[in-house]
């Protein structure tokens, strides 16, 4: 299928592993021009190196903490223009509330919601001034169903929701959209420690601890296995195509297989 994306050009943050990596892999491989970011050189040219030897198209790099204003307006300055603008950098862990700091959760806001406030805050008048144009924020099922392990994640995701959802409320009578993913457990850079971090055993094995988090936390999920990060990409890259031009608005949960559009 042709997603029409060619020669689009995309921005991906936090886009040197795991889930960020694999949409900017997807959104090169269908003919894009792809904007990675990251802080760190050696993995920045790592991630770049591994999209162009799997067939990928144009790809570039920035080094810049998209955390902070300043990095967010290096980014900027080098590519002031997008089409797709896909805001998925984020962090997560495990801490009971009561050991949440003031710190904690001001880290947590700044990195998982101002990153994508920021970028959006340049990019999404001049899509709207376009009348084209794609926003996509990667939240979490955690922002619907909130883990009490991981409140202070989960209240960034749930942020990211609102914004997305205000955001598309902007769009009328233009061709641009704005949707969120809400991916559930995904196989990913640091997922296999995580799990291993909240397993009954500490020495359980990641297949030990995949199979009782499955079976305790996730006992409702359909696939009862890791999400692999290719499987939300696919989405992504749906979303990012003008094939899905009726589709605005949308939080879209993927949970064990399962897709509800909340709009």
């Amino acid at each position: 299928m042709d997603l029409k994306i060619k020669s689009k050009k995309a921005l991906v943050s936090g886009s040197t592993a795991g889930i960020g990596l694999e949409i900017a892999r997807k959104l090169s491989q269908e003919g894009a021009h792809v904007i990675l970011t990251g802080r760190d050189r050696d993995k920045l040219d790592a991630a770049i190196g591994s999209i162009k030897s799997s067939a990928g198209n144009g790809v570039q790099g920035v080094l810049a903490d998209v955390t902070t204003a300043e990095g967010a307006a290096l980014i900027i300055a080098q590519h002031p223009d997008v089409d797709i603008l896909v805001n998925n950098l984020g962090i997560y862990e495990s801490k009971p509330f009561a050991d949440i700091t003031d710190a904690d959760w001001q880290r947590y806001f700044d990195i998982n919601v101002l990153s994508g406030v920021r970028l959006s805050r340049h990019y999404f008048p001049r899509m709207l001034d376009r009348k084209s144009g794609r926003v996509i924020f990667i939240s979490s099922e955690t922002g619907i169903a909130v883990d009490p392990a991981m409140i202070h994640y989960a209240m960034t995701k749930t942020a990211q929701l609102s914004i997305a959802r205000g955001m598309a409320g902007l769009t009328r009578g233009t061709a641009v959209t704005v949707n969120s993913v809400m991916p559930g457990p995904t196989r990913s850079e640091g997922i296999v420690e995580f799990l291993k971090s909240v397993a009954s055993t500490p020495d359980a094995t990641a297949e030990q601890a995949e199979a009782e988090f499955f079976a305790g936390a996730r006992s409702g999920s359909l696939l009862q296995r890791m999400i692999e990060a290719e499987e939300i990409a696919n989405l992504v890259a749906y979303l990012a195509s003008p094939l899905s031009a009726a589709t605005n608005g949308a939080a879209i949960r993927v949970e064990g297989g399962l897709i509800n559009s909340l709009a």
